[in-house]
């Protein structure tokens, strides 16, 4: 059975604090300032990792967000894109892990306590010279899912720690979306040019899997012609592969609108 956990007075002051100053975060100023006030009175930690994920699973943003200078060799490998240990922490908890979860890498840490699935992150964990995470997630939404992870905390993380993260993952999953909706709208506004017609339709069949030459056919146009195309977008989404391009559109919404037919090429 679960443990039953009962706030303590003080504990409910900082729940209600952290709650209330959520509320109306807007932007990623105020977000930090927020996981590293009200937020660390009720979960003090050293590093949090935050990551957005897109409706189609693709991985939108990161953010790290510590108060003291970080080793860059630690932080990559707590945050990088491609296999930072939060994001595999995020897989494995999409493969079913339960979350909320915590992970004790301390001295005297049993690894059976781990669980089969987190045994890896615990001997990463010590690897990278911490002794501790707090994590949990959102599920997959039609807007997105995000999830969390905390390093280091400065006790050894308890039931009421996990409880505590559980209270508060909808106002961390709602002040990352809106800030990331407010990014978004803002990096829109930087691209040197609009995206044309038929770079919109290059991009639509680019999403379905079609390959150049492919896509070279249904527009009547060459294949060499549709590289060009992708090129020049490559360049104006700040992009360097299709995968990329793809994730970035999808951020930008560029196929919120279904893309215009244009006529064959004679």
């Amino acid at each position: 059975m679960e443990q039953l956990v009962i706030l303590s007075k003080l504990e409910q002051e900082y729940l209600l604090h952290a709650i209330e100053a959520a509320l109306p975060l807007q932007d990623a100023r105020q977000f930090f300032l927020w996981t590293q006030g009200q937020l660390q009175a009720l979960l003090p930690h050293q590093v949090m990792v935050c990551l957005q994920f897109g409706a189609q699973d693709e991985l939108q943003q990161v953010e790290c967000l510590h108060s003291t200078v970080l080793d860059a060799e630690l932080r990559h490998r707590l945050s990088n894109r491609d296999d930072g240990l939060a994001l595999r922490l995020a897989q494995y908890s999409r493969l079913g892990g339960r979350m909320p979860a915590m992970l004790d890498a301390g001295p005297g840490a049993d690894p059976l306590k781990a669980g089969h699935g987190l045994v890896p992150f615990q001997v990463a964990l010590r690897e990278l010279g911490l002794e501790n995470l707090l994590m949990h997630g959102s599920e997959r939404l039609p807007g997105g899912a995000t999830f969390f992870v905390m390093f280091g905390l400065p006790h050894r993380p308890r039931p009421r720690h996990a409880y505590f993260m559980q209270l508060l993952l909808p106002y961390l999953h709602m002040s990352l979306q809106r800030i990331n909706r407010q990014q978004t709208q803002a990096k829109a506004g930087t691209l040197a040019r609009p995206v044309s017609a038929r770079e919109a339709e290059i991009l639509h069949w680019v999403r379905e899997g079609k390959s150049n030459e492919e896509i070279g056919l249904i527009l009547g146009i060459s294949g060499l012609t549709v590289k060009n195309h992708l090129q020049r977008l490559y360049r104006l989404l700040d992009v360097s592969n299709r995968a990329q391009a793809i994730a970035r559109s999808m951020a930008l919404h560029l196929f919120d609108r279904p893309p215009q037919p244009l006529a064959r090429a004679a």
